[in-house]
C-alpha cells in the first residue's frame, strides 16, 4: 500500500512539472542593478536602455567603484557589464577599449590583449591598442612587453593626436598618464 501511494505521489509530481513546462534559465536582472551604499533613490532601470547605453552605464559604475576601491561593487557588476558588451550588435574602438579596461579590472590580461588586437586590427595606429597592451603587460609583470607597448604608443602619439579622434578627447587623462609613464620609461632606460 505504501509503495502504491508513493508511486501516485511521484506520478503527480511528474505531471505537475510537465504541465508547468520547464523553466527557462534565469537571466541577470538588468532592471535594478542595486543602489550604491549610501546612495539616495532607486537605481535606474537599465532594462529599458539600448545595449550600448546599458554597457556604458555599467562601465561607468565599475569605474566609479574602482576609484573608491570598492572591489565588492566591481565584482558584482563586472560580469553584468561584460555581458552587456557581448549583447552589442557592433562594437567601435571606444566600446572595445571600455571592455578591455573591464577585463583589466577583473585581472584578465588575456581578454584585454585580445581586445587590444581587435582595436589595432581596425585602426593599426590607434593609441588605445598600445595603452591596453601596456596595462596588460603591467598586470602580467612583463617589462619587455610594457616597454614595447610604450615605444609603439610614443611612436604613433603625435600623428594620432593630430587626428583629433573623439575618443581621445573623452579619455585624455588616461592617454596623458600613459604617455608620461612611457616617456619616464624611456628616460630611465636611456632610449630617448
Amino acid at each position: 500500500m505504501v509503495a502504491g501511494i508513493l508511486c501516485v505521489l511521484l506520478l503527480g509530481t511528474i505531471v505537475l512539472h510537465v504541465m508547468k513546462g520547464v523553466a527557462a534559465p534565469a537571466a541577470p536582472d538588468m532592471a535594478n542593478t542595486g543602489a550604491a551604499a549610501g546612495a539616495s533613490g532607486p537605481a535606474p532601470d537599465i532594462s529599458q536602455m539600448s545595449p550600448r547605453e546599458r554597457f556604458d552605464r555599467l562601465f561607468n559604475r565599475i569605474m566609479q567603484a574602482a576609484q573608491q576601491d570598492d572591489t565588492a561593487q566591481i565584482q558584482r557588476f563586472l560580469p553584468m557589464a561584460l555581458g552587456a558588451y557581448g549583447q552589442l550588435d557592433s562594437a567601435n574602438v571606444d566600446a572595445r577599449y571600455h571592455a578591455a579596461i573591464l577585463h583589466l579590472q577583473g585581472g584578465d590580461a588575456a581578454g584585454a590583449l585580445a581586445l587590444a588586437d581587435t582595436i589595432l586590427a581596425a585602426v593599426p595606429t590607434h593609441l588605445f591598442g598600445y595603452l591596453v597592451r601596456g596595462e596588460a603587460a603591467r598586470l602580467q609583470g612583463d617589462s619587455a612587453a610594457l616597454a614595447r607597448a610604450e615605444r609603439d604608443f610614443l611612436t604613433h602619439y603625435p600623428a594620432e593626436m593630430q587626428a583629433k579622434r573623439v575618443e581621445y578627447q573623452e579619455h585624455e587623462p588616461a592617454l596623458d598618464e600613459f604617455r608620461k609613464d612611457a616617456e619616464s620609461g624611456e628616460r630611465r632606460t636611456g632610449n630617448r
